[in-house]
């Protein structure tokens, strides 16, 4: 056999149909699209056309939104797994494990948004988690063995900023109504009647948020010294702090 002798299989390689061109071939008339008109010609997209009347997807109200776009994508982390790389002898018990510490100890290929630690597992070291966040659970496990856990991530440098519009679910036009009766600060929001607070919210549209969204628990956290729920908010706290000159 040469080089010019080669060829492929006999029908591996069938020429393509050529359709319309006449009912003989099995293909005329619409071509195997099975309609005439508007959808057999290319390039048309009538996805949801209802002939004219009111399409479904408009007809459907449309209420909240997702936060997913916003959403953060962490490693999670069991106790077990953190155990397994102490023993053996990936993990330092004496170090602090740290997202850096884990990917070099090969239990993550990569940080992306953060490490969170679950509870899976059992954890017998006495070691101290500095990751983005940990559940009630590993949390408990890793105290009762004596270890401990601490936050990191970007809340550290949020400064403190006395405004209820900092509070996660209050918008501006919520906002302008608790000015309006004497509510700007977080420590008046929290001495707030609720009837009051109940008024202001359903006014400005929001209905019972301020109940589900628990306003003035994150009030009275932000007080405390937590930071503002939502990664937003934080951002304008760091850009009010720079306007005002803090």
């Amino acid at each position: 056999m040469k080089l010019n002798e080669i060829k492929d299989n006999e029908g591996a390689n069938p020429s393509r149909r050529r359709v319309g061109r006449g009912i003989g071939s099995s293909k005329g008339k619409t071509g195997g699209r099975g309609v005439k008109g508007q959808k057999s010609r290319s390039g048309v997209a009538i996805n949801g056309f209802e002939g004219g009347q009111m399409p479904i997807y408009r007809r459907l109200p449309k209420r909240g939104f997702s936060n997913a776009m916003f959403g953060k994508d962490f490693n999670e982390v069991s106790l077990g797994r953190i155990q397994a790389a102490i023993d053996a002898g990936k993990l330092d018990a004496k170090a602090t494990v740290d997202a850096e510490a884990l990917v070099k100890a090969g239990v993550i290929r990569r940080v992306r948004d953060g490490v969170r630690i679950l509870s899976d597992g059992d954890i017998k070291a006495k070691v101290t988690v500095s990751v983005a966040g940990a559940s009630k659970a590993a949390i408990a496990k890793l105290e009762k063995a004596g270890g401990k856990f601490e936050i990191t991530g970007d809340s550290g440098d949020v400064p403190f900023i006395d405004d209820v519009v900092l509070i996660d679910g209050i918008g501006t036009k919520i906002a302008r109504g608790l000015r309006a009766a004497g509510v700007s600060k977080l420590s008046e929001l929290v001495k707030m009647d609720d009837a009051e607070l109940a008024k202001i919210c359903k006014d400005a549209g929001a209905g019972s948020s301020w109940k589900s969204q628990e306003w003035k628990v994150q009030a009275q956290e932000m007080i405390d010294g937590k930071p503002p729920r939502a990664q937003v908010d934080r951002d304008l706290a760091r850009k009010m702090a720079e306007k005002s000159g803090k």
